[in-house]
């Protein structure tokens, strides 16, 4: 059993390694921006942070939309395989893998055209969002900043979708490599650039927090530049990639958009969990806010080891049940949860013994009451991640199996019908405040996960039965 465990362990890590780094290498884009605000004052923090918030839950919808992108290209690239394999090199075979590259061009295609449209439609209702903060119990300092910032990370998001779009393209094909190199360089360049808008130097306006916004987006920009350059220096991948999007076929797109929908939203459901509470803590005053950025900021770190996880798994799961090994599709979900379980026993432990030390880089030390709270919201984060965890890792393993629609109903009934009303109910009637708060996010992400591993296994049996069905018969 532990031999098992350790053996799919290290062919699970060979792609989900890569991308976890990449994760935790994007997610310091977003950690330099919060450190820098920090620095600038509490106000900048908050109102830096409900900017991130909105930026976070439309960027991440519009991930959504295009990460079925990865699954359908590792599953087409699997068939080739299996095609030829079964061919024995004969002209079959070759016809096989010639239609599977213009199956991947045609779905490379119509996933940057998905992404053109969200990129376009998410900068404008981030703008408009920014402009109904004033109406959902804001402080009316805090709004002003927010909005400023707003204005400069809209443009931002439609290259952050292309490079999206084009990432998930290089995972399908199981060539992330670049993404990590790519994604360590544009930190030092998102730092540089944070510095020099915020402070005004080399003769530069000293912008403030708006030079946070207008950094990010061009990082965002540059990124997806290297990318696609990287891309088309692989042999491999350059003959696939095409940014010719007036010839996306409508098919395609439709086929993109009806299983990108639902992983959107179930994207949305939960980023938007995470943005209620964030406004919820808001009312509370600037302290809790700042404190609930900070603390969210942690979460969101960790957080990416179960997206890089749950991506690896997701692609292996496609790839498995296209090969026909359902054994090793199931094995799967219990060693992707093992993984996760190691690293997040690690960093709550730290949570747990040095949270001072792990707040300090997002909280001024003279912030005593934000720290107070920060410190508080770190032990329930504790135990908060394993669940948090899990809850994505579910979500990729469904999408494995194109049961995209299933995540969403899952984590509206877990986030909203459980999480949220547990949320007001702890912070309001029971007067907990920011602590409460998160005590429901524990409880609402707890329900999630378990509901989302169940109907793994049930689908996967259902899958399995349908599949060897013909056979047996």
């Amino acid at each position: 059993m532990l031999k098992t465990l350790l053996r799919d362990s290290r062919a699970l890590g060979v792609l989900a390694v890569p991308l976890i780094l990449t994760q935790l290498a994007q997610v310091a884009l977003t950690t330099t921006d919060t450190v820098m605000m920090g620095l600038i004052g509490t106000r900048e923090l908050a109102s830096g942070g409900l900017a991130i918030v909105i930026f976070n839950q439309l960027r991440t919808m519009g991930v959504g939309l295009v990460t079925s992108v990865g699954n359908q290209i590792a599953a087409a690239a699997a068939r080739a395989e299996r095609a030829a394999d079964e061919s024995d090199g004969e002209s079959d075979g070759g016809s096989a893998g010639e239609r599977a590259h213009d199956e991947v061009r045609s779905i490379v295609r119509a996933s940057l055209a998905v992404a053109t449209l969200a990129g376009l439609a998410g900068a404008v209702l981030m703008v408009l969002i920014g402009q109904a903060l004033t109406w959902l119990g804001q402080d009316p300092d805090v709004v002003d900043l927010t909005q400023t910032m707003l204005f400069a990370l809209a443009p931002g998001l439609l290259p952050c979708l292309w490079f999206q779009a084009v990432r998930q393209f290089t995972v399908g094909m199981r060539r992330p490599q670049a993404l990590l190199q790519i994604t360590i360089a544009s930190i030092a360049v998102n730092a540089g650039l944070n510095w020099i808008l915020i402070h005004g130097t080399f003769g530069l306006p000293r912008l403030g927090l708006t030079g946070v916004g207008i950094a990010t987006s061009s990082v965002y920009l540059l990124s997806f530049l290297a990318l696609y350059l990287s891309a088309k220096r692989d042999e491999e991948l350059a003959p696939l990639l095409t940014l010719d999007i007036t010839k996306a076929d409508a098919t395609t797109v439709k086929r993109l958009v009806g299983l990108g929908v639902p992983i959107a939203a179930t994207y949305g459901s939960e980023a938007g969990f995470f943005s209620i509470t964030a406004l919820m803590a808001g009312s509370f005053g600037p302290d809790a806010l700042a404190a609930h950025t900070a603390v969210n900021q942690l979460v969101y770190i960790v957080f990416q080891v179960a997206v890089g996880l749950s991506h690896a798994a997701s692609i292996n799961v496609s790839r498995e049940l296209a090969l026909g090994n359902h054994d090793d599709a199931r094995r799967l979900k219990n060693t992707a949860l093992a993984c996760a379980a190691a690293v997040m026993a690690v960093v709550g432990l730290l949570y747990l013994t040095i949270p001072q030390l792990i707040l300090a880089p997002f909280l001024d030390s003279g912030s005593d009451q934000a720290l107070s709270i920060a410190t508080q919201l770190l032990v329930v984060t504790a135990f908060l991640q394993f669940f948090d965890c899990a809850q994505n890792i579910g979500v990729g393993l469904l999408r494995g199996l194109d049961d995209t629609k299933g995540g969403f109903r899952i984590t509206l009934i877990g986030y909203w019908a459980v999480g949220l009303p547990a949320s007001w109910l702890l912070a309001y009637a029971l007067h907990l405040d920011t602590l409460g708060i998160w005590l429901g996010l524990l409880t609402g992400l707890a329900t999630t996960a378990l509901l989302l591993l169940r109907r793994y296994s049930r689908s996967l049996t259902r899958h399995e039965q349908a599949h060897t069905a013909p056979a047996v018969a």
